[in-house]
Parts: C-alpha cells; structure tokens; sequence
C-alpha cells in the first residue's frame, strides 16, 4: 500500500498542471527535422519537429502521446525550446538524465521546472517517457544541422 501512496504522491498537483498546458502542440509544415521517440515499456511517443536557423530553434512543434509525466516533461520543454542551441538542448537532456538516474542536479534554466520530476528518480520504468521529448529535440536539432 505505501508503494501505491508513493506513485500517487508523484503525480503531484504541479506535474499534473504541467501536463495540462503542453505548449505548441500543433506540428509544423515543411520542418528542418522530425524525431518520433517510443518509450516501448509504457507505449508513451513524443513527435518533435524543428525548424533551425543559425544553430537555433525558430519554431517547435510536437505531438505528445504520454503518460502525465512525460507529458510534464514536454510541456517544460515546448515551453523554452524556441531559441535553444544544440549544445543547451543536449545539456538539458543529459542533466534530466542525471537527475532521474543518479540523482544529480536540477537541469540548467531555463529548463529548471524539470525539477518537479525528481520524485521519478525512484520509479525507473518512467525515466523513458519523461525523456522522450527531450531526447526527440536533441536528435531533431542534431539531424537538422545535418542537413543545412
């Protein structure tokens, strides 16, 4: 029974909010580069697409499919992505992994508001999710400066 008041306490009013107001949730015409990620142990997928001008996000679109923590996770993400380098992006995703694998530091600004994830540290079979969007803009970002 603890176990399952845990999960609920995860699920806490702040992730449940994030996970409501997931910005720029239309897909864009004509990307730079579209990543679909699949976490295949919940079936949770985040479609990013990215438009990339001088090393920078000008417009961001995605498609969440998630459970509500990757969906936090993503609203998080939609919500600075606009302006980011890859190098930032790449360093959020690494810092959420760290956070959620090893208990490291709150990823960087403007991407702090990760942090209501931390309680997932202990719930391994969600770090997917809540990476996938994340992950998703970094291979975008990367595939886009591929093609320029």
């Amino acid at each position: 029974m603890s176990g399952e008041n845990d999960l609920i306490k995860l699920y806490s009013s702040q992730i449940l909010q994030l996970a409501s107001a997931i910005p720029h949730t239309e897909r864009l015409h004509a990307p730079d580069a579209t990543v679909k990620k699949r976490s295949p142990l919940c079936g949770s997928a985040v479609t990013v697409d990215v438009k990339v001008e001088d090393g920078r996000i000008t417009e961001f679109g995605q498609d969440v499919k998630a459970c509500a923590l990757g969906q936090a996770a993503a609203s998080v993400v939609g919500a600075h992505a606009i302006g980011q380098t890859r190098s930032t992006i790449e360093a959020v995703r690494d810092a959420l992994q760290a956070m959620l694998k090893k208990g490291g530091p709150t990823p960087p600004e403007p991407f702090a508001r990760l942090e209501v994830l931390r309680p997932a540290h202990e719930y391994k079979n969600r770090h997917a999710s809540i990476l996938l969007a994340i992950e998703a803009a970094a291979e975008a970002m990367e595939q886009a400066e591929q093609t320029k």
